[in-house]
């Protein structure tokens, strides 16, 4: 009877067993931007349910709401850890992606993190067990700093950022990129909070004149005290800022020709894009496009469950053959791009797309 019991299990937890394969998914679902991420991941394991699962395993989504707080995260972060999950997407934001890595780093019962969006250049060290699927601050500010040069033909212009670390990141790259371009920085000034007081920077700009661009180094709801201010000073320049800006067109006609830096469009014109966002469009017709954190966990879901199909939901192992992805395994071609991982976790190519506020809705920007 011992023995049969034994062979049971050993069955159980291999090929052909009924047990599911859970994976968490972690984010701030109360939020508009974190919202999508959970409408993505459950698009996803649906399909992959409907075709069989995981090497004919089910496959479970654990979901958590971090509420974007890093001491949530931590706390998310060791509840996943202890649930049995083979992996787990998150976190979205690079502030409680870093707060969260130390658990899923740390012993014997080490976890795979894989994080669609957390930019900031941190995240690059926080540990062998943690992923992400977005290009770094460091490449959306250069990206940035070309656009203006290079095809907007910008020379002087000024930086507001957010001091923090994803606000840092980007500036820094940003103003070393523009100035090696040989464009002018006349003015790069920090702000702190989510309704920052800009007014001091704006009138000195105002006054001086010459200005023909403003970055902001932040998040949306800067960027608009920053919209609004600028333009009741008369600055009507051209205000571009990195992928924290993303949902500024909610704001109307505010936001109308506002440059942003993309990590994925909806309209990306690629095979695998195409399928993801029909599927979305047919699965929540009310939820708008899918944005990229959407994408991205799209791109995990069925990224883990390539690898788990093929090296089983031991950790050390999914580990292991997530790293090797676009190395010793070819890359996966996903709707957000090539996932590549190099030895740090980071993508190999991060491409960066530029996109533009039209009509109340974002476009790829075109070259002049």
């Amino acid at each position: 009877m011992l023995a049969l019991a034994t062979a049971l299990a050993a069955f159980g937890c291999g090929k052909g067993s009924s047990e599911p394969v859970r994976i968490g998914i972690a984010g701030p679902f109360s939020d508009p931007v974190g919202l999508p991420m959970k409408l993505a991941a459950e698009l996803a394991a649906e399909e992959i349910n409907a075709k069989g699962g995981v090497d004919g395993r089910p496959l479970e989504l654990l979901v958590r709401d971090d509420f974007a707080n890093p001491d949530s995260a931590v706390y998310i972060a060791t509840d996943l850890k202890s649930a049995g999950v083979a992996a787990v997407i998150g976190h979205l934001w690079s502030g409680t992606t870093i707060a969260a890595a130390p658990v899923y780093n740390e012993g014997d019962d080490a976890v795979v993190a894989v994080s669609p969006s957390s930019s900031a250049p941190a995240v690059s060290t926080a540990g062998p067990w943690t992923f992400r699927l977005c290009p770094s601050d460091l490449e959306h500010g250069a990206a940035l700093a070309r656009w203006i040069r290079n095809d907007l033909g910008l020379e002087r212009g000024a930086v507001l950022y957010l001091n923090d670390e994803y606000g840092r990141g980007v500036r820094q790259t940003f103003a070393s990129e523009f100035t090696r371009l040989r464009g002018t920085l006349v003015a790069i000034d920090p702000y702190l909070g989510d309704n920052p007081d800009v007014t001091l920077y704006l009138d000195r700009l105002a006054k001086q004149g010459g200005v023909q661009f403003i970055v902001v180094a932040g998040n949306r709801g800067e960027a608009e005290v920053v919209l609004r201010e600028a333009r009741r000073r008369n600055l009507t320049v051209p205000v571009l800022g990195a992928d924290g800006l993303e949902g500024i067109e909610a704001v109307g006609p505010l936001a109308e020709g506002v440059y942003i830096s993309q990590a994925y469009l909806p309209t990306l014109d690629t095979p695998a894009n195409r399928r993801f966002v029909e599927a979305w469009r047919k699965k929540y017709p009310t939820a708008g496009q899918p944005n990229q954190p959407a994408a991205a966990t799209y791109d995990a879901v069925y990224l883990l469950r390539d690898v788990i199909a093929r090296v089983g939901t031991d950790r050390r192992a999914v580990r292991d053959a997530l790293a090797a992805v676009g190395r010793d395994t070819p890359p996966y071609i996903g709707a957000a791009g090539r996932v590549a991982f190099d030895t740090l976790g980071d993508l190999t190519t991060g491409e960066v797309h530029m996109a533009v506020v039209r009509g109340g809705g974002v476009v790829q920007a075109r070259t002049r």
